[in-house]
């Protein structure tokens, strides 16, 4: 079965994850999924990351997180949002790039540049599109 939005994909897993209190979380793996785990470990909001072999399958890549919670065993992410959907691309010029919760979350943004947060875009001087925000 085909997925028509892997990112949003990605997102749910890591929602569901945190809300279940899991320290890891795997998902298949892409470029673009990659791309955001390392921005998300960058942030603090993952421990870390990691893309295996399938054991089932050796030809299929998955992407393994583990998620970061403070001592209380707290996470440090509470909120994910997909702003670009494959319906409805959302793109940003480098002046508009949104701020997320006053600037406690961040925007996660492609750039020619390469994936990367909306204040790293902002000062590259670079636009993009918008794929989510997280705080």
């Amino acid at each position: 079965m085909t997925m028509t939005d892997p990112i949003a994909d990605m997102l749910t897993r890591l929602r569901n994850a945190v809300a279940a209190r899991h320290e890891q979380v795997s998902m298949p793996a892409s470029k673009m999924k990659v791309a955001v785990a390392r921005v998300l470990k960058e942030e603090g909001f993952l421990r870390d990351f990691a893309v295996d072999e399938d054991k089932e399958v050796p030809a299929r890549r998955m992407l393994r997180c583990s998620i970061s919670y403070t001592g209380k065993k707290e996470p440090v992410l509470t909120g994910l949002q997909r702003v670009s959907k494959p319906g409805l691309r959302v793109y940003s010029k480098q002046l508009q790039i949104p701020r997320v919760y006053g600037g406690l979350g961040i925007a996660i943004l492609s750039t020619p540049r390469g994936v990367m947060t909306g204040q790293q875009a902002y000062r590259q001087h670079v636009g993009g599109e918008v794929i989510c925000y997280v705080w």
